[in-house]
């Protein structure tokens, strides 16, 4: 894990979280489904303005109201615990009742006027013998409020279906202005500046508008009888406006790294003409290469601080003024270059960098295998050997920062990554990208080395801990793993869970690749591409041509299909 004295903002504790449940109440119209969305109260504690799902904290009596509910068989009793209180919360803010009589009726809007939404729900309920309806209540999402945010609140997002013969209206205390809306509509009203959402319910009604009925959101729920995703989003900026994300988002494991306690100090926006700090000890400075391989541009990195000097990985292609850049960031106190690879937005720029230095330092790495094409020859100075050390040491000789080689082939053959052992982050070159997947080219490029150098990298991960990965291409990877403020989210985050997706995501693209070749066996490349990424634009299968030709290579020596 990162150490604290690394980061770069002191760190503060999150809000408590408090429990709370919303419910979706969902009808079908030619139009496709409708949510019923309300405004909240201009001078509400929470998103004041807003327009929401009905909700609010769960109450002691919810979880004494078991005895009054239907309950799924898979229904656990938090669950139903939540459905009772999104039901008591929907009638006392809006009068709709899910609940029925003996005879399976629902009540009728003016049979709820009769009631009394401030007097104790279950009470009431019992006294007219109706059955609060938990067992058609689902659990759809569930959302942790973001760490920067002064109230919490740890709330699952529920759906059920509107009752017949009840229309909504509203407490004019909390909830006003009740609306049926499509999902698709509220999102465009959100964008035209009229219909203020915030982040959870926008992000719900984008999954919500891919169903064509309310039967399709209930089934989709009942599958598992769990929340269809989880999440406690970050936020940075973007060009100086706030931006929210989610954990499969691009930029959420950078969030994490550079501010786990959720402040919103990092910006996100792509530059090159300035470092951007990660941790004390660690700056990126993206290369002005972007493009379609490369993404925003390739990043190089300085690991170390002005006690120790730095290391550079990846100077880029020999770009000037990037390079001066570099050298400029580091203070001219470099104490090696390190290139991950030889190609040719990695190693080019290491001699320009070099001869910057007042006192050299060595260009390391791997030299170009003879397999390398001829754009991509590199010989450093000095060859790295596997699992050696570089480390960088203090005026009193004391090491504060450790980098651990690793040699990964599979992209390249003379691919490396490094691991920063003392803060848990593995620095992957191209063998681990954010927002794509490498590409395997053969003959440097195999299929088979590249997986076992991802297994490799998964078992490090366990040994340094490892929660982060820095890419050559994109943000940070990763996520802290169940932290004490957020108990709730899911327990697979880190840098490993990102490895074993990707392998799985290689995998599952070599089966698709086994399937072309066995239904056209007399086919050609071009024939193959169209049915085994038939899922990817046709504009890339020239590039995805070059790493399906690993993948047939791999599953030729596996004993498959020959040519």
């Amino acid at each position: 894990m990162v150490r604290t004295t690394q980061l770069l903002h002191p760190q503060r504790t999150p809000a408590a979280l408090r429990p709370a449940a919303t419910v979706l109440l969902l009808r079908d119209s030619p139009q496709g489904i409708e949510v019923l969305m309300t405004r909240r109260s201009m001078t509400a504690s929470f998103a004041p303005g807003a327009y929401v799902f009905p909700g609010g904290g769960i109450d002691a009596a919810d979880a004494l109201a078991h005895g009054q509910s239907t309950r799924r068989a898979a229904q656990s009793d938090l669950h139903l615990t939540q459905a009772i209180a999104a039901i008591r919360e929907s009638f006392e803010e809006l009068g709709v009742l899910l609940a029925r009589r003996a005879d399976g009726s629902h009540l009728a809007t003016e049979d709820i006027a009769a009631l009394d939404r401030r007097a104790p729900f279950a009470a009431q309920c019992s006294e007219r013998g109706l059955t609060l309806s938990g067992a058609e209540v689902f659990v759809l999402a569930h959302w942790i409020t973001d760490r920067d945010l002064p109230r919490r609140f740890d709330v699952p997002f529920l759906v059920a279906r509107m009752p017949e013969g009840q229309e909504p209206v509203a407490d004019e205390s909390e909830q006003f202005e009740p609306e049926w809306v499509r999902p698709a509509d509220a999102l465009s009203r959100h964008e035209a500046g009229n219909f203020f959402i915030i982040f959870p319910t926008i992000r719900t009604l984008d999954r919500l508008k891919a169903h064509g009925s309310v039967q399709s959101v209930l089934d989709a729920c009942a599958v598992n009888d769990e929340p269809l995703f989880t999440s406690c989003p970050r936020a940075g900026f973007l060009n100086g406006a706030e931006s929210r994300h989610m954990e499969h988002e691009a930029p959420f494991g950078e969030l994490a790294m550079v501010s786990p306690d959720g402040q919103i100090k990092h910006e996100l926006a792509w530059q090159t003409e300035r470092p951007v700090p990660l941790l004390r000890n660690v700056m990126r400075l993206t290369a002005p290469n972007p493009g379609f391989m490369t993404g925003p541009g390739t990043n190089s990195y300085l690991v170390g601080d002005p006690s120790t000097g730095y290391i550079a990985i990846d100077p880029g292609p020999a770009e000037p003024a990037h390079l001066e850049r570099l050298w400029r960031a580091a203070g001219g106190d470099l104490r090696a270059i390190v290139c991950t690879h030889s190609h040719a937005d990695h190693s080019p720029g290491a001699p320009g960098l070099q001869a910057l230095c007042t006192k050299a330092p060595p260009i390391l790495g791997l030299a170009s295998a003879p397999t390398a094409r001829a754009n991509s020859h590199f010989i450093p100075e000095r060859e790295l050997g596997d699992d050696e050390r570089l480390t960088l040491k203090n005026a009193n000789g004391d090491t504060r920062h450790t980098l651990r080689v690793v040699h990964t082939p599979g992209h390249a053959a003379n691919h490396l990554c490094l691991v920063l052992e003392e803060d848990g982050l593995l620095i992957s070159g191209d063998h681990v990208l954010n927002g794509s997947t490498t590409v395997i080219d053969p003959p440097d490029g195999h299929m088979g080395d590249y997986l076992a150098s991802l297994d490799k990298l998964a078992a490090l991960c366990d040994e340094h801990a490892i929660d982060f990965i820095l890419p050559a291409h994109g943000y940070v990877l990763g996520d802290l793993r169940q932290a004490a403020d957020n108990l709730s989210a899911p327990t697979e985050g880190g840098a490993k869970a990102a490895i074993e997706h990707l392998k799985a995501h290689r995998l599952a693209r070599e089966a698709k690749v086994a399937r072309a070749m066995q239904a056209s066996p007399k086919g050609t490349m071009d024939d193959w591409v169209k049915l085994a990424y038939d899922d990817v634009p046709e504009r890339l299968w020239p590039v995805a041509k070059r790493s399906m030709l690993a993948h047939v290579e791999r599953i030729q020596s596996l004993g498959g299909f020959n040519l």
